[in-house]
């Protein structure tokens, strides 16, 4: 099935694949990875369809989903008038100090769901006039999210896949996912790994991330937008500034400008305020300034990221 956009006509790239049994295969494959899993970077390398001891993700068999709706709170390009149609997963394979979503990722609260129900919301949500599918935090539930979008192509699914993902993606992961995802929306949320790992908990942050962020681009290109402005295909990169040039944004805007795309659609985000451990570790400990903000909208024109984000900034 196309979706008719204005005068435009759209297939998602999992329809390609849904034609005789690719789609199916790559789903029986991720599942299979299920069993020694190394389908995010922290390869712990467990049975998840046996145990949860030790893995990062706390995650099994089922995905676990905190709640799903139209967000009209994303990015312009996805949220356009109708939203976007957001999956929220619970717990995460990382572990930030500042998360501002801690209640979901670190306590995981939500109910745990079969690849059948997550396809119905994904149903529901094209039914409520959503313009894509966005998963959030998806990074440890590919293989779930694969057998979801079968069971949903074949019982309509028509809309854009979104992977809105922290960026700790294997390469594994990636493969299985090439010809699936139409828009990668990647964090970039540090640029040296020694500050990843005193505050995310993770190990080779930059060099994992970076080589993802390629492997996106690889796949689909620069973001692509329809004559209404609404994302198709292509890559957006998130980043957030923190207080004190704790993320190091300029490593993170000269690798998109030099190594990616001058072209890259980005959001460059400003919304930094102390949560969940934050307090305790500065200094992390207070909201982002505005002059530290428009030193990052300085560096994003030096290195000639024109594509921003335009909502209106905090400061």
């Amino acid at each position: 099935m196309q979706k008719q956009i204005g005068q435009q006509t759209f297939t998602p790239a999992y329809l390609r694949l849904l034609e005789g049994s690719t789609l199916a295969e790559r789903a029986a494959s991720a599942w299979r990875r299920l069993e020694d899993c190394d389908l995010c970077a922290r390869y712990c390398h467990i049975n998840r369809l046996q145990t949860l001891k030790g893995a990062v993700c706390r995650t099994g068999e089922r995905a676990r989903v905190q709640g799903f709706g139209p967000h009209l709170g994303e990015e312009d390009p996805l949220r356009g008038s109708q939203g976007s149609g957001t999956i929220f997963f619970s717990w995460c394979n990382l572990r930030c100090i500042f998360c501002q979503n801690w209640d979901i990722s670190q306590k995981g609260l939500g109910h745990d769901v079969g690849p059948e129900e997550l396809a119905e919301m994904m149903l529901t949500l094209q039914a409520q006039g959503c313009h894509n599918i966005n998963l959030v935090s998806p990074s440890h539930v590919v293989a779930q999210v694969i057998r979801a979008v079968d069971i949903a192509a074949r019982r309509g699914l028509h809309l854009p896949l979104v992977y809105n993902t922290g960026g700790y993606d294997s390469p594994e992961a990636l493969a299985l996912l090439d010809g699936i995802v139409d828009i990668y929306m990647p964090d970039m949320k540090y640029g040296a790994s020694s500050i990843a790992r005193r505050y995310s908990r993770v190990r080779d942050y930059v060099e994992i991330n970076q080589a993802a962020i390629k492997e996106m681009h690889r796949q689909v290109g620069d973001l692509v937008q329809d004559t209404q402005g609404i994302a198709q295909r292509g890559l957006l990169v998130r980043h957030l500034v923190l207080p004190e040039e704790l993320a190091g944004t300029e490593r993170v805007l000269a690798f998109l400008a030099e190594e990616i795309s001058p072209n890259t659609y980005l959001n460059l985000m400003d919304q930094y305020r102390p949560c969940y451990r934050a307090e305790d570790n500065p200094p992390l400990d207070h909201a982002l300034k505005t002059n530290e903000f428009e030193a990052a909208l300085g560096l994003a024109a030096k290195y000639g990221l024109h594509r921003l984000d335009r909502r209106r900034s905090r400061h």
